[in-house]
């Protein structure tokens, strides 16, 4: 497979994100592809849509399905993927069949149909809040001492570079950063307890399967309060949009996350505010356009912050 046929969106966000180490990883990846598939004994099929990693079904030497899921190894993206997959075991999520952390490779469960939560949202937004729920009270366990994953208070080094690069209010009202930065801190310092956290739960990345109902995919992987784990969901899906469709559901969502979890209502808006901007602030870092929904749920939750 020749590099310039990967396509157009999964090279420049492989460029723009990694740099000289994706653009590495990309002029390698037709030998890497062919190497996984023969020492796995894997037959491709067409993949799914890129974004930054490669992620198409297979067929294993068996006859049954997977899926292989190739990244950046140097980045330690896909390490920790698999690291989070491993502890969770298949309790609500897709389950690890294998891992190649130098290659950057994974084999997954493939799951079937793979129907995005999403397809629920507008219409039935209160059973998609259910469904989040309950895969976070199963994902959701203490986390050992030796496990290999970051603590979350390592992503707060975001909101410092952003504050020293951008003394003004462009391109986000700075207010709002040094607001987040300071509850951040503060919530981190104020963990009920330390779990293994998905890292960025929402609709696109729970999928219906044959298995259980619903699975979880995509773990980014990280250590801390369980409260973090609501951020990502207020403002999915379609972070990019700006209409008002989620905006609408969000004290309803909040409600629900209370009751379900048995969570402070102030501690889940304090969450959904600090990752709402810390979403604009990785956002600035990748170089792209901010002011998206994620701005305007954290501009929502501004008034009812603790």
């Amino acid at each position: 497979m020749d590099p310039a046929a990967l396509p157009p969106t999964l090279v420049h966000n492989v460029t723009n994100i990694f740099g000289p180490l994706g653009e590495r990883w990309l002029a390698g990846f037709p030998a890497l592809l062919a190497e996984v598939l023969s020492d796995w004994q894997l037959r491709p099929s067409a993949p799914f849509a890129l974004s930054i990693n490669w992620v198409a079904p297979v067929q294993r030497l068996d006859g049954s399905s997977a899926v292989l899921k190739l990244g950046v190894p140097a980045a330690g993206h896909i390490a920790l993927e698999g690291t989070a997959l491993d502890f969770f075991d298949g309790r609500a999520a897709v389950a690890l069949l294998a891992r190649d952390d130098a290659r950057g490779a994974l084999l997954l469960e493939h799951a079937r149909p793979g129907t995005q939560l999403r397809a629920l949202v507008p219409t039935q937004d209160e059973e998609a809040t259910a469904i989040l729920i309950g895969a976070i009270r199963r994902l959701h366990r203490p986390a050992p001492a030796e496990i290999a994953l970051p603590d979350l208070s390592t992503r707060g080094a975001s909101f410092t570079r952003y504050l020293h690069d951008h003394p003004g209010d462009d391109p986000l009202p700075r207010q709002l950063v040094e607001r987040a930065n300071q509850l951040f801190a503060d919530l981190c310092a104020t963990a009920t307890e330390r779990v293994v956290l998905h890292g960025d739960l929402h609709h696109d990345n729970v999928v219906a399967s044959d298995r259980e109902p619903w699975l979880a995919i995509d773990p980014h992987g990280v250590i801390g309060d369980p409260g973090y784990e609501v951020g990502a969901l207020l403002y999915n899906p379609d972070p990019a949009s700006r209409d008002d469709t989620v905006s609408d559901l969000l004290l309803a969502r909040i409600e629900q996350l209370a009751e379900g979890l048995g969570m402070p209502i102030e501690r889940i808006v304090a969450w959904g505010f600090v990752q709402a901007m810390l979403s604009e602030v990785w956002t600035v870092e990748g170089n792209s356009t901010v002011g998206r929904r994620p701005l305007a749920v954290a501009r929502a939750l501004w008034s009812h912050l603790p």
